[in-house]
């Protein structure tokens, strides 16, 4: 299979699939419609875990090293401000307008096509497809439950907007929910203790709290108060201040690490939503990165969430399309870009070594 065939096929999906609604948790459709795809097209043993589908290649040896394609199937909902209808594929030129080209809708088609080209090739590991749901909300039922069901994978290429250069770092996130406590009171008397204003010490030591390591690739950890309530009248001293932080981690402090060093300097109840979504990091000398830079790609931090958080082994993004047209209005990818993306995903599989 040539990239020109390849390439073809892989927009005649992509315009199928933008005119399928699948926004997270409602993928269903969209499952359905790949799983037929993958099954009589593509002659792929696929399986299927709720709205997630995977595949291995044939002659899996659990000897190997297994290296996983990931790409997601779900979308952010369309904005009031689409000119183009979100659910129709529009193309004009070398341009597709439509709800999903560029996240994630050309990585899935790109690497779904790498993998129907390489599967029957005899590869130095294990080649494994994995479409995942849930990736825009980062739920439970996606790539977190798929890898509890996958073979042990050594190392993952994210497909992700990236204009196909390697991203080897990736922000995590933390939400932090705090509670400043006072003692209520009348405000036209001496008297009580005001929750807002302990909450504002410790929103001033948030705002001006520098962590001493910064990363090269992704800098400083950033902590962004978003989010305060507190009271319920005028005249009421409030006892509680509830305020919420956004945190970005880089890939130097773990998400448990922040959250110690910031429950040790706020007199706030510290809270954390959770400690899952994990900064991440892949070494520069991996095989993987190494074969990205010799095709002239250029590895950069990416400030940006993925399923890469959820993956407690190497993972790069990199794929076609460029991060800043996701989740706009009139979202679109260019035809060359999936051309130039299968092109070269194929002249990096096939001769990598792990």
């Amino acid at each position: 299979m040539n990239t020109e065939y390849l390439t073809q096929e892989a927009v005649k999906l992509l315009c199928r699939l933008v005119e399928i609604p699948r926004t997270s948790r409602e993928e269903k459709d969209a499952a359905d419609m790949l799983e037929k795809y993958m099954k009589y097209d593509c002659s792929m043993d696929v399986k299927r875990e709720g709205n997630n589908l995977w595949c291995m290649a044939p002659g899996y040896e659990k000897s190997r090293p297994t290296l996983m394609l990931n790409a997601h199937i779900d979308t952010v909902k369309p904005t009031s401000a689409w000119k183009h209808n979100p659910h129709q594929a529009t193309s004009e030129d070398d341009t597709i307008y439509g709800l999903g080209t560029n996240d994630d809708g050309a990585s899935l088609v790109s690497l779904l096509q790498v993998f129907r080209s390489l599967k029957d090739e005899r590869l130095p590991y294990n080649l494994l497809l994995a479409l995942s749901a849930e990736e825009e909300v980062s739920g439970k039922n996606g790539m977190e439950h798929l890898l509890t069901i996958l073979p042990k994978i050594d190392v993952a290429l994210v497909g992700e907007p990236t204009g196909m250069h390697p991203a080897v770092a990736e922000k995590g996130l933390m939400v932090l929910d705090l509670t400043a406590h006072g003692i209520s009171g009348h405000a036209a008397r001496n008297e009580g203790d005001n929750a807002i204003y302990h909450a504002m010490e410790d929103i001033a030591w948030l705002k001006d709290f520098r962590f001493p390591e910064e990363s090269p690739l992704l800098g400083p950890v950033k902590m962004t108060v978003t989010i305060v309530n507190a009271g319920t009248q005028h005249n009421v001293i409030p006892s509680e201040c509830h305020f919420t932080v956004d945190v970005r981690s880089n890939e130097l402090y773990s998400n448990e690490d922040i959250f110690d060093i910031v429950k040790q300097n706020v007199k706030s109840e510290v809270q954390a939503r959770s400690f899952r979504l994990s900064s991440s990091k892949i070494d520069m000398q991996h095989p993987l990165v190494e074969k990205a830079i010799s095709l002239g790609r250029k590895p950069f931090g990416s400030p940006t969430l993925s399923d890469q958080a959820l993956m407690r082994f190497p993972s790069m993004k990199m794929g076609p399309g460029e991060s800043s047209r996701s989740h706009t209005a009139d979202e679109f990818i260019k035809k060359s870009e999936i051309s130039e993306a299968i092109s070269i995903y194929l002249s990096m599989l096939r001769d990598l070594v792990l």
